[in-house]
């Protein structure tokens, strides 16, 4: 059993996407598996088939819920989410306030490793107070990296960051890999990225590449993760095996 948390202090590199989607097609494989949303804005609650502001939430289990109360189930057999709610903006203000603020997630979801063999935290795009917790409570981190230029200046900032982490705040935390996502391969920007990637980082970036695909942006609209709104795409397909390559590291 372990926690993946999934992190990259930019927006829009497909956190949400590839926590949303491994956690379903390791799901419908029969495994159990819980995604914890980190992020205020809520989208991998969404994603999930929830509403926005579902209480018990995230928010409350920081407060003192126990964990396990505030899960829900999904549509998918075998997974199940503790949903965020905008309430949970405030602990970037609150936690640094609170006695141990660095562990409070670690602590709170500590419960939570016996009802799951996978759990994935979709952190918010930023390193501040959650997702630092967030990083405190996983054993293990992915790093979505979209294809384009300035995601490799980015990535260097994150890896540092990352070795902080470790040594400040969770020796345990390991770097699990470095996903490729929003992947064209009709331009030569995306080849190029994916070659420097991989020539600066072999033995972290995963095999499987996650293709640019209009399928994966529109399934959050239906409350679907993309193994059942189009289980047929190059988006699920991908997934399945980034799923299938996880598994077997783990």
């Amino acid at each position: 059993m372990a926690i993946y948390a999934l992190a990259n202090q930019k927006g829009g590199v497909g956190k949400t996407t590839t926590a949303v989607s491994l956690a379903a097609s390791l799901a419908e494989a029969g495994a159990k598996t819980i995604v914890v949303d980190a992020d205020p804005q809520a989208n991998a609650t969404v994603a999930l088939g929830l509403p926005k502001d579902q209480e018990p939430s995230l928010y409350d289990v920081l407060a003192g819920t126990p964990a396990v109360d505030a899960l829900r189930d999904t549509a998918v057999p075998n997974l199940r989410v503790l949903p965020a709610h905008s309430d949970l903006a405030a602990a970037n203000v609150e936690i640094p306030r609170m006695e141990s603020s660095d562990y409070l997630l670690r602590d709170a979801l500590a419960s939570l490793r016996e009802e799951a063999q996978f759990i994935f935290l979709d952190c918010p795009p930023s390193i501040g107070p959650l997702t630092l917790n967030a990083l405190g409570a996983a054993d293990r981190v992915i790093v979505p990296v979209q294809a384009e230029y300035f995601a490799l200046e980015g990535l260097g900032s994150l890896l540092e960051t990352l070795g902080l982490v470790q040594k400040q705040l969770n020796p345990a935390l390991a770097i699990e890999g470095l996903v490729i996502t929003m992947w064209d391969p009709r331009t030569r920007l995306s080849h190029d990225v994916e070659a420097e990637v991989r020539k600066h980082f072999p033995e972290l970036v995963f095999e499987t590449v996650i293709p640019r695909n209009v399928r994966l942006s529109e399934a959050p609209s239906y409350g679907q993760p993309i193994t059942q709104y189009d289980p047929r795409s190059t988006g699920a397909e991908a997934y399945v095996h980034l799923a299938e390559e996880l598994a077997t590291r783990a």
